[in-house]
């Protein structure tokens, strides 16, 4: 994700009104929110279960302020014995729940569906939950899950919204396959992450169905609808490039799309080999204060593209921040959200990159003036790897300066203290070693150590968890700006 200061993020953001609706069946118990104990987010996601695939079908009225119908079909495999079962889930009216094929109770919690299967499932079991439920577009008290365009809907679910949408377990440390089926009104047309199966027209309507050939984390899902154009186009090694823009901008993005390709090889060279299937832009007629790198279709405001008041060179590396983010956040996801700085840490890497290689704007001035910050953003947010907490009301309150540009200082660190060599060498073996799981910040260190042939300790316990910024090896003469009281 990357947060931008041309609008406020607060105004598109939090609302008030919509409450959960949950139907559910009496408990004999006290339905009790679980979560697995992330820092950030202790009650995100849920224990008990490894979800294998989500297959998603959403029916679209054609008005985005009234909920979808939904059915979301979860295969997973049970880790431990469950009486019970715990769902991320807290906007929508849920109508029915099956495990395994049996009808099942439930009730809600917090945040979270709680269900209570005809017998329990033991260690081993695969485990097979329907839930037929509501989706519900309109805002509410949290953030943000589905972002109401111009003329349909996009997704937003970071950092913990997916479970808006849809039931899931809702953290990025368990990935899944999806399979998405989508019913829109004649004349809309729906795109989501992976690859077209099939797409069936009758009486009015046309169903549209998708699938990701590589695991995903629920807050990379993307479901676009409205009265789109899907452009293709083909990147390096014929890799599918896949636009999906306003019908009515097609000819105004055009000039814009066809960089995709060159930066996509551009990337390869520094890293590897793209890591999914496809990849491409959705342009949304949308108000969102970011662009959100949803795997295999990067998430847009349409103000990037046509506000003639951005630099192209800062707009060309906005898109290489985000398409950063397939290698660095998709395929190889945080395990914790406090491993955040991973990827918005390398994002920022390769969007000054970028900028540095194609527009002559030096990285060495960005790194020395985000030096001059950099105690600022860490009292401000907590060091990179230890962030503090979102603020009340604000959950991607934790997306702060801190692990943008102050992440990437701890990666020019780390270059100037290894290497180019070494520090080129880490980066194509993360993501090479990882790619399609999960990873923490000491996987990053580890693997650092190794490369560099040394103990990286305290390097890494200053650069990383330090309440001040260490000196920047190479550059004794950078200053940090002292930091008011």
């Amino acid at each position: 994700m990357l947060l931008s200061s041309r609008t406020s993020r607060t105004a598109a953001l939090l609302a008030a009104g919509a409450s959960v609706a949950l139907l559910a069946a009496a408990a004999p118990r006290p339905a009790t929110p679980l979560g697995l104990g992330d820092r950030l987010f202790p009650h995100l996601g849920n224990p008990g279960y490894d979800v294998q695939s989500y297959d998603i079908a959403l029916t679209y009225k054609g008005d985005n302020r009234k909920p979808l119908d939904a059915v979301t079909k979860i295969d997973a495999r049970a880790t431990a014995r469950l009486d019970r079962v715990n769902l991320d889930f807290s906007h929508g009216t849920v109508r029915s729940v099956e495990v395994n094929g049996a009808p099942a109770d439930f009730a809600t919690g917090g945040e979270d569906l709680i269900v209570t299967p005809a017998r329990p499932v033991v260690a081993g079991e695969p485990l097979r939950i329907t839930v037929r439920h509501t989706s519900d577009p309109m805002p509410g008290k949290e953030e943000i899950g589905w972002v109401r365009t111009k003329d349909g809907l996009a997704m937003a679910n970071q950092a913990d919204a997916g479970h808006r949408v849809f039931p899931s377990n809702d953290h990025p440390s368990d990935k899944a396959y999806f399979t998405f089926r989508i019913t829109t009104p004649k004349g809309l047309t729906a795109v989501a992450n992976g690859v077209p199966m099939a797409t069936t027209r009758q009486a009015g309507a046309t169903r549209w169905s998708y699938r990701t050939l590589h695991p995903m984390a629920t807050e990379l899902a993307q479901v676009s609808i409205g009265r789109s154009a899907v452009l293709h186009q083909q990147g390096p090694h014929g890799l599918p490039v896949r636009d999906v823009v306003p019908a009515k901008d097609v000819k105004a993005l055009r000039p814009w799309l066809k960089k995709t390709p060159g930066q996509i090889s551009w990337m390869e060279g520094k890293v590897g080999r793209y890591p999914f299937e496809n990849y491409g832009l959705l342009v949304a007629e949308a108000t969102t204060g970011f662009e959100l790198e949803t795997q295999t279709l990067s998430l847009f405001e349409k103000d990037l593209f046509t506000e003639p008041g951005y630099p192209e060179w800062y707009v060309d590396s906005i898109m290489v921040h985000e398409l950063a983010h397939q290698w660095f956040g998709d395929s190889v996801s945080p395990r914790t959200w406090s491993d955040l700085w991973l990827n918005e840490g390398h994002a920022t890497w390769y969007e000054a990159q970028y900028a540095e290689e194609k527009a002559h704007q030096p990285m060495a001035t960005r790194m020395r003036d985000a030096y001059r910050e950099s105690d600022g953003w860490r009292a401000a947010g907590g060091p990179p790897a230890a962030p503090k907490g979102p603020e009340s009301g604000e959950k991607i309150s934790i997306f702060r300066p801190v692990v943008y540009d102050g992440s990437a200082l701890v990666l020019y660190a780390l270059r100037q203290e290894i290497g180019k060599e070494a520090f080129d060498r880490l980066e194509r073996q993360w993501v090479a070693t990882h790619r399609d799981s999960t990873a923490t910040t000491a996987d990053f260190t580890g693997l650092a150590a190794r490369i560099a042939g040394r103990d990286l300790t305290g390097f890494f316990d200053a650069w990383l968890y330090g309440q001040k910024t260490p000196p920047m090896p190479g550059h004794p003469d950078w200053k940090s700006r002292p930091v008011e009281k």
